[in-house]
């Protein structure tokens, strides 16, 4: 569960992963925590309640996980994709690796969020 600063007026400020003095901790589906989050990443604000946008989310992890696996197994090399799929491989993979710590606040479920969370 994430923990969060407020101010005077209970505005979250700050989200934390974990206890820092002055949190306080709150559910994922905690309404101002989702209004924090709409106001500061925007591009997640309005996807949160797109069906179609969160089943395309869903089918891209899944492709990049099969071709990582395929990677590993040595039945495709990263140098058989173009310049241009390596380059958006990269991009992906370091995209990911950020979105992997806002994930952490929000628990250890497999994709970070739960499902009755209405985020991603």
């Amino acid at each position: 569960m994430p923990f969060v600063h407020r101010d005077q007026n209970g505005t979250i400020l700050a989200v934390y992963e974990e206890f820092v003095e002055g949190t306080e901790e709150v559910g994922a589906d905690d309404p101002d925590l989702k209004a924090f989050i709409q106001r500061n990443i925007p591009s997640v604000g309005n996807i949160i309640d797109d069906e179609w946008v969160q089943s395309d989310l869903a089918i891209v992890r899944v492709l990049e996980d099969l071709i990582e696996i395929l990677m590993e197994k040595k039945v495709i090399l990263f140098t058989d994709f173009p310049e241009g799929a390596q380059e958006k491989l990269r991009q992906r993979r370091g995209l990911r690796k950020e979105l992997s710590y806002v994930e952490g606040l929000f628990g250890d479920t497999e994709d970070g969020f739960d499902e009755g969370d209405g985020f991603l």
